[in-house]
């Protein structure tokens, strides 16, 4: 059987007759050795990007994830995203360091006066700045910023839905923290227990939060639509044992029109959930 090369010999080529076609190239090393794949690194996927303080003008620089470069891994039931060798979730808030007006990227450009004199007043005048150590923001440090994010929130009475939406995300950032601990660290079952402890805290404030918006704000809701907002609280009320919250709303998944068919699998398989709850509850003595 001639090969895909076999009338090169006529131009002199006869050597590449049997060259393979997809062999895959290897790096080499100055010492002809194979040279080893780069190690990928957290701040790789970064970049100092400017900003300009809405409360103070100050301009100021912050650790900005690069569009497109983490890959998606995953999503867990609350629709908590996963990235491969970066967790986004830390650097989703803006900090002013100045005058210590801090909020998650979506919100931070959208300040009435008001609420910038309530910040001022309230945030500003005790805040001690306080610069990121490294080129990568270590857990501890993105849960203070989370914090004073939600100090920022409240203090500026933001709507219950984004301070829901802050709950949420530092929910979801303390998994991921519990998620990176060391498992043969000597603390780390009372570390993992403590984090654990936190989120469940967050999560109860974010549902309670959610639940609120819904009746009082339009949609969409931090960006997200109406099915979306009452598939998380589903979740969370799944979370929390209030399974008749959660059955109500996620039959008005299932029987919207405008739900996604992606949407409408998850509540079908958060359904499933829910009926098997129930009778582990129900099949359980009371003491």
């Amino acid at each position: 059987m001639a090969g895909l090369l076999s009338g090169l010999e006529k131009l002199g080529l006869g050597n590449l007759k049997n060259a393979s076609l997809y062999e895959e190239k290897k790096a080499k090393t100055e010492d002809g050795g194979a040279k080893a794949a780069p190690t990928i690194q957290e701040q790789d996927f970064l970049f100092d990007k400017t900003y300009t303080c809405p409360v103070c003008d100050n301009e100021f620089k912050a650790k900005t994830v690069k569009i497109g470069r983490a890959k998606l891994k995953g999503t867990d039931m609350d629709l908590r995203p996963k990235y491969e060798h970066i967790d986004l979730l830390k650097y989703d808030v803006i900090a002013c360091p100045t005058c210590g007006y801090a909020a998650l990227s979506r919100y931070y450009k959208y300040m009435t006066s008001g609420q910038a004199k309530l910040i001022k007043q309230n945030i500003s005048q005790n805040y001690n700045g306080k610069e990121l150590k490294g080129d990568v923001i270590s857990y501890d440090e993105a849960l203070e910023r989370y914090q004073l994010t939600l100090a920022n929130a409240i203090v500026k009475q933001a709507r219950n839905s984004e301070k829901a939406y802050i709950c949420l995300k530092s929910a979801w950032l303390l998994r991921g923290y519990a998620e990176s601990l060391d498992e043969s660290a000597a603390d780390y079952a009372t570390k993992k227990a403590e984090l654990e402890a936190q989120e469940n805290e967050y999560l109860q404030n974010a549902f309670d939060g959610f639940l609120a918006a819904r009746q009082s704000e339009p949609f969409p809701m931090c960006g997200m639509d109406e099915q979306t907002v009452d598939y998380l609280i589903s979740v969370m009320a799944v979370r929390f044992e209030q399974y008749d919250v959660a059955s109500k709303l996620i039959s008005t998944i299932i029987a919207s029109g405008s739900a996604s068919p992606r949407m409408k699998d998850k509540a079908r398989d958060l359904k499933e959930l829910v009926i098997q709850k129930v009778k582990e509850k129900n099949s359980t003595p009371k003491k």
